[in-house]
Formats: structure tokens, sequence, C-alpha cells
């Protein structure tokens, strides 16, 4: 019978000569820490457990090349990330994954501050929260009268330069939570993220 073809997630190359650099590298990420890895050695670290069989220095260097920095290729949009030869189902869950923990971090660093306290701590929590969303988002944030941050959720999901807004849904989900003061914010997503007074209010 023939061979099953492989998926690009589990072609093997010809020789593994990686297992002694993957080994390496997990010994100085445990003895030197993260810094010690360039954004390239992180990643292949991040697709280890996707791609067991191949080595993955190149196709961490080709994301790299592709979108800029390590926060750019776990956010990248997955359509993009498959334009990316050997990049396939178990590689793009993996960057996800990285990606959600980080949001999801970010998330409860806010709630253990319990507010919003300056214009940068917004502006910090929106860039993790949807700085490469590849469509616009129309965000509330949600505060009690000590600025403590009691929901962040995002109320409509539009194109890549259009989301609509109803201020009827802004004012009745307020009341329901009880918030006193909101903060509007929509994103970019043609360009990179920016937040001005213009893209966010609060009342």
């Amino acid at each position: 019978m023939p061979e099953k073809a492989l998926s690009p997630d589990d072609t093997p190359p010809e020789t593994p000569h990686y297992h002694g650099h993957r080994q390496r590298l997990r010994e100085r990420f445990h003895s030197a820490g993260p810094d010690a890895l360039n954004d390239y050695e992180l990643l292949e670290m991040v697709l280890f457990p996707a791609l067991p069989r191949r080595d993955v220095k190149p196709l961490a260097k080709a994301l790299l090349k592709t979108f800029g920095s390590f926060a750019e290729v776990i956010h990248a949009p997955e359509p993009r990330l498959r334009e990316i030869d050997g990049i396939g189902d178990a590689s793009i869950t993996q960057l996800k994954l990285i990606a959600a923990a980080a949001q999801r971090i970010a998330k409860g660093e806010v709630r253990q501050k319990h507010a919003l306290a300056s214009w940068q701590d917004v502006i910090t929590y929106c860039r993790t929260s949807m700085a490469f969303a590849d469509k616009e988002q129309f965000r509330l944030l949600f505060l009690d009268k000590r600025n403590q941050l009691i929901a962040d959720e995002v109320q409509q999901t539009g194109t890549v330069d259009h989301t609509p807004v109803y201020p009827r849904e802004v004012i009745k989900r307020a009341l329901e939570l009880s918030a006193t003061a909101i903060i509007l914010v929509h994103n970019h997503p043609t360009r990179h993220f920016s937040l001005t007074p213009d893209h966010a209010q609060a009342h």
C-alpha cells in the first residue's frame, strides 16, 4: 500500500539533527530565563509540541520575517498563517493558545490591580487585548465609581474598516452591571494599534 501523505505539521526531516538543539534551548530557557532567548528561539519552543519531528528553526524565522515580531506572529489571522509553508492545524492551535494565554494574563493583571488608574493603564490594557485584531471591534470597559474594572466586553465586530455602534445597547448593558463609568474603544486593523481621545471616551 502507498504511504499516507504527511501533513505540514508532521513531515519529518531527512535527519533528526535538531534533537540536541531542542535540548540545548530548553536548558538555556530554564537556566538563564526567557530573556536569554531570541524571538525566533521562543517561537521554536512554542512550536516544539506541534512539530515533534521537524526542525522548526527555519519555520520560526520565516514567521518572524513575514509578521515582524513574536506578538504579531501569535496574533496573526489564521488565513495568513496558513500561507506560510509548513504551518498546519497543530501549529496554529499552539500559536493561538499562547495568544489566548497572553490576553488572559493581561486581563488578570488589570483585575488584580482593581483599577484602571491612568490613561496609560487603559492604553496598555487595550493594546494587549486588541492590537492585532484583523477586524474593527467596538469594545466596552465598564467601571465602578473607583475606576475598578467590572467587565470588558466586545459589543460589536465589524469589517476591516467599519463597526456599528448601538448606544441603546451600551446604556442597557451599563445599567445591568451598575457601572458608573464606561470607556468606549475601537481599533484600526489596517494600521498599527493606536488609541487617542478620539478613539476612547469615558462617561
